[in-house]
């Protein structure tokens, strides 16, 4: 797939459709089966590389550097993917059969915003309401997509001049991604726990065993 690179958005002309953030409403149906993100048991045997975190598999693009956020307490938070486009990050979380999980923390996530001083607007994207926030020189993209009894968030901040390519980016990297949400019960908003791969766990154990010298 051309992960990052620019191409034609269905339905998607010069201007985004805006969505009214007081009363967006539910997006009815589910696009999930079509464009992807794909739960485990529907993963597509399409010869797409991706990295695998556990509750995750994420279609890293060839040049994209990673870099690891730890918990203070030990676990892994995050693991951001960037490129010239910007830093992407994507997390999963338990969310309610019923759906509706991103509506209620897009709402929240615009109150969090605007709190910051950002300047905070919702845009129609391939899943329904997309988040858009400006703060300083940075743009900030944020996308939802409710999945069986899970919900995936994506955000990429980057650049003003470059906001469409980052979506754009944004929403590919959404598209192609693999949620393994497991059968053990949680409760609704627990993140999905990220595992690293071996080889990534080993370079962090070694560089904090063997932290750089200062100058």
């Amino acid at each position: 797939m051309g992960l990052f690179g620019r191409r034609e958005r269905r339905g998607r002309g010069a201007g985004e459709p805006e969505f009214d953030l007081e009363h967006s409403g539910h997006v009815e149906g589910s696009l999930i089966s079509e464009l992807g993100p794909y739960d485990e048991e529907d993963a597509p045997d399409d010869g797409v590389s991706r990295l695998d975190l556990g509750s995750l598999r994420v279609p890293v693009p060839d040049g994209a550097q990673l870099q690891v956020e730890m918990d203070p307490a030990g676990p892994v938070r995050a693991v951001h993917v960037i490129t010239q486009h910007g830093q992407f990050t994507v997390n999963a979380y338990a969310a309610p059969k019923s759906g509706g999980l991103w509506e209620e923390v897009c709402g929240e996530l615009a109150v969090q915003l605007r709190g910051d001083g950002a300047t905070v607007h919702s845009a129609a994207g391939d899943w329904g309401q997309e988040l858009v926030a400006s703060l300083g020189q940075v743009t900030l993209r944020f996308i939802g997509v409710d999945g069986p009894r899970w919900m995936l968030r994506g955000v990429v901040a980057g650049p003003p001049d470059r906001a469409r390519a980052s979506a754009d980016a944004l929403r590919e990297l959404l598209q192609g991604t693999v949620v393994a949400r497991g059968t053990l019960p949680m409760p609704v908003r627990t993140p999905l726990p990220i595992d690293l791969p071996e080889a990534i766990a080993e370079h962090i154990a070694q560089t904090q065993a063997d932290p750089p010298p200062r100058d």
